[in-house]
């Protein structure tokens, strides 16, 4: 696993996983979780929870999803 700014990226067998902090709506700390699964891209949020991102969380989100669907079409 290594650290990526405010998220972390990783792999656990063939499959790939990026972690973004988030917030809940009263401002919790939370994180969104995407993953590669069998050619398709998995986007997790908090349970039962509302995600809240900064700009700054969201350019990582949107990294995050750039390479796992990169990913996910080889």
């Amino acid at each position: 696993m290594s650290d990526h700014g405010s998220g972390w990226r990783g792999t656990t067998g063939q499959r790939h996983w990026w972690r973004v902090r988030c917030s809940d709506v009263v401002d919790r700390e939370r994180c969104l979780t995407v993953l590669v699964d069998r050619g398709r891209v998995v986007l997790v949020g908090p349970p039962g929870e509302t995600a809240v991102l900064s700009a700054d969380q969201l350019v990582q989100l949107r990294a995050a999803l750039r390479e796992a669907a990169e990913q996910a079409e080889r």
